[in-house]
């Protein structure tokens, strides 16, 4: 997953800091779950939303059903 905010925040034109001031944190607790790659559910919603994208989770069976 952090691979695909980082490839958005480009296309957005947003960097790790100012991403880190819209969502009322600090640069670095950013940068560090970007490298660890560790973000909630809830932070994914509140990074779609700031980056002007939406952010959709589910399981998927094999059958094609969606949970």
């Amino acid at each position: 997953m952090a691979k695909k905010i980082k490839l958005l925040m480009v296309e957005r034109d947003v960097t790790a800091s100012k991403l880190a001031d819209m969502m009322g944190t600090s640069q670095s607790n950013i940068s560090n779950k970007l490298k660890r790659d560790n973000f909630s559910e809830n932070e994914l919603e509140v990074i779609a939303e700031i980056l002007d994208a939406k952010y959709e989770a589910h399981f998927v069976l094999e059958d094609g059903r969606k949970f």
